[in-house]
């Protein structure tokens, strides 16, 4: 029998047990978290295709000087916007004036043949039919009347002579005034102009190194970019199974920076080459913008995104609800086990493009690994794991046709 007092000791300890014992059931038995789902739908969702691509000039031209000669000012701002025509360096023209007053003077003479070989054959064809009567009558030699026939055709041989002297003379002062009118040399295209590569006093050789400056026509602006021609196929057999749709006007090419934000304005494609490049095994694309501003230049690196394809009856997943592994992607389905009970299944997923998902986050076009109607978790992640039971939190939320992000 115990003593009273070792009763009373004890009293307490068994006391604590039992609340001890009564707080582990708590915990053992504590509800399952609460996760948010998304009911995995079909639906039309807009794609977008990203490349990396190098802007540059709708037209890059080398100005050259076309003669020889001294520059003797230039006309115009490095750097600055010039027109089509506007002088952009003037040459010494002193000595392509003198060839030009040779030029003139040297088709004076040339007419001046001209009028006396015509002269001279109108005085041989009127003695020609002179003599020609008389020497039907055997008034004069047959002889005679032959030469008066002989010298109207020489006469007449001596005209064309003169008058190619003629043509050749003009078209020797036809150069001449065009080596003149080259001595100002104009820009081929409106653009932004470069550095000034020769100076006042340079001596330039048209036969030689004539180069003056380079003009970048920035308005319109290309980007030029490639596709692997593997990721092509798989675009065309797309197309084919009916998987992906083209826009009908041809992609949108819209141009982003490094951290995302849009550059310029939404252009087209506008070029796609014939021919695979079979070094690199790309395909080369461009698109065309329109740049009136002129705030994008010639050789920037973009980020360059095709819009308007479509994925009919596509499955998506937001990016959030998309777990990266060792072995790939993978997502949280809520499904219910043997017993009934909710819990979390991991699905490995195939994932294409990126596309919008309702609210404006990024979310994944899924090709495998899911079916419509799978309740994707998307929330509340960090407190489940594989295979752990869960409970059903927040209403659920459908998918809806994303639109692509702006």
């Amino acid at each position: 029998m115990l003593h009273p007092r070792l009763v009373l000791t004890f009293l307490p300890l068994l006391a604590l047990a039992a609340c001890s014992e009564s707080r582990n059931d708590a915990a053992n038995h504590k509800p399952p978290p609460e996760v948010s789902v998304m009911p995995i739908t079909p639906a039309d969702v807009p794609v977008s295709f990203e490349y990396i691509g190098q802007t540059a000039g709708s037209r890059e031209v080398e100005v050259r000087a076309r003669v020889t000669g001294y520059v003797e000012k230039r006309l115009y701002a490095e750097g600055a916007l010039v027109k089509a025509g506007q002088p952009l360096f003037r040459l010494d023209a002193r000595p392509l004036a003198a060839q030009v007053a040779a030029g003139q003077a040297a088709v004076a003479p040339a007419q001046a043949d001209i009028a006396r070989a015509e002269a001279a054959a109108a005085q041989t064809g009127r003695e020609r039919e002179r003599l020609a009567p008389l020497a039907a009558a055997h008034a004069v030699s047959r002889k005679e009347a032959d030469d008066a026939a002989s010298a109207e055709q020489i006469a007449q041989a001596e005209v064309q002579a003169a008058q190619a002297r003629l043509t050749q003379a003009q078209a020797q002062l036809r150069a001449a005034q065009l080596d003149l009118e080259y001595a100002t040399i104009t820009a081929p295209v409106t653009g932004v102009a470069g550095r000034a590569l020769r100076q006042e006093g340079a001596l330039i050789n048209a036969n030689g190194d004539s180069l003056l400056t380079t003009l970048v026509q920035l308005d319109p602006l290309y980007v030029v970019f490639n596709v692997a021609d593997n990721e092509r196929q798989r675009m065309d057999q797309e197309i084919a199974d009916g998987a992906l749709k083209l826009p009908p006007g041809g992609f949108d090419v819209r141009l982003l920076q490094r951290d995302g934000t849009q550059i310029g304005q939404v252009g087209k494609v506008n070029y796609v080459s014939p021919a695979v490049n079979n070094q690199t095994g790309t395909l080369e694309m461009r698109g065309q913008l329109a740049n009136p501003d002129y705030k994008l230049k010639s050789g920037l690196f973009v980020r360059v995104l095709l819009e308007g394809a479509i994925r009919p009856a596509a499955l998506t997943v937001p990016q959030r609800a998309v777990q990266e592994g060792t072995s790939g992607k993978s997502v949280l389905v809520a499904v219910k086990n043997k017993d009934g009970q909710l819990v979390a299944e991991p699905r490995p997923i195939v994932v294409g493009e990126w596309t919008a998902a309702p609210g404006g986050e990024k979310a994944w076009v899924v090709k495998s690994g899911l079916k419509a109607g799978d309740q994707v978790i998307y929330e509340g992640l960090m407190k489940v794991f594989p295979g752990a039971a869960v409970s059903l939190g927040k209403p659920a939320q459908t998918a809806k046709p994303a639109q692509p992000a702006k």
